[in-house]
């Protein structure tokens, strides 16, 4: 019988469900266009212990070809229809703008289309989603919880469901930014560098909360381990992420916003 051991103490961490999954969970998968989709659907518990939903992950190889990038943004809105059968959104771009691996969901948000404002003062053409954004930034150059500003503004905004993007870890070289997850039971945010915030989920807002995430970076702890099956000792676990990583952010970003823009408003031609 082999020695089990616990790598969470070892802060070999992940944020994507697919790296979590036994098989005894029961998942299913497709492939369209070399680009590979699995649906989890988690029950009450779980021998993960994680809450109760689906996690829907993509899969694919290059970012970097044009034809790919488009195939990627049209499985990822037909993933996100699935989800988003509301009327009137909040976006939350978490992250770091000023660090680049961790600049995707302010990098998201820049590019959504805002039309809250016009909500306000007349009705919306059909085909439009009443859409507010906001960038709460980090706690390190706001001094305030990011939860904290979130729970707030959905006090104030009061849409009918909240929409997260972040850049989460992995603990595989191969899922970095090629990877997007998307759930809908929300988010604990700055979980993959060991923050204890509170999570961001119906329970804790009590409205729908959809979480998009792409894995940007890893621990260097991670890839010892995936070398030498040997927990590194005394070692400091930095983050290691792409050299290419600024042009990645940049075509990753602009699939989510795409992406996002098609399923939220209908009615325009997103190129």
């Amino acid at each position: 019988m082999k020695h089990q051991i616990n790598l969470n103490k070892y802060n070999l961490r992940t944020d994507l469900m697919i790296e979590q999954i036994t098989k005894n969970i029961k998942s299913k998968t497709k492939i369209i266009n070399d680009i590979k989709v699995k649906t989890i659907i988690l029950k009450k518990n779980n021998e993960l212990n994680k809450k109760e939903g689906k996690y829907i992950t993509i899969e694919f190889n290059d970012i970097t070809d044009i034809n790919n990038s488009k195939n990627i943004t049209k499985v990822f809105i037909t993933e996100l229809k699935k989800l988003l059968k509301y009327d009137k959104y909040l976006i939350i771009g978490l992250g770091n703008i000023n660090s680049t691996p961790d600049s995707l969901g302010p990098k998201v948000v820049d590019n959504i289309i805002i039309t809250s404002h016009i909500a306000s003062i007349t009705k919306l053409d059909e085909g439009f989603s009443n859409v507010s954004c906001f960038i709460p930034n980090v706690i390190g150059n706001t001094g305030i919880k990011t939860t904290k500003l979130i729970k707030n503004l959905v006090d104030i905004v009061k849409p009918n469901c909240l929409i997260i993007i972040d850049s989460l870890v992995s603990k595989d070289i191969k899922r970095i930014n090629k990877t997007i997850e998307i759930n809908n039971v929300g988010i604990k945010p700055g979980s993959g560098v060991g923050s204890n915030y509170e999570e961001l989920s119906f329970n804790t807002l009590n409205i729908p909360v959809i979480a998009i995430g792409v894995p940007t970076v890893l621990y260097i702890n991670t890839i010892i381990f995936n070398l030498t099956n040997k927990i590194p000792k005394n070692t400091n676990n930095f983050m290691v992420t792409p050299t290419d990583i600024d042009f990645e952010i940049k075509k990753l970003s602009e699939i989510l916003s795409n992406g996002l823009n098609s399923v939220l408003h209908p009615k325009l031609k997103i190129k």
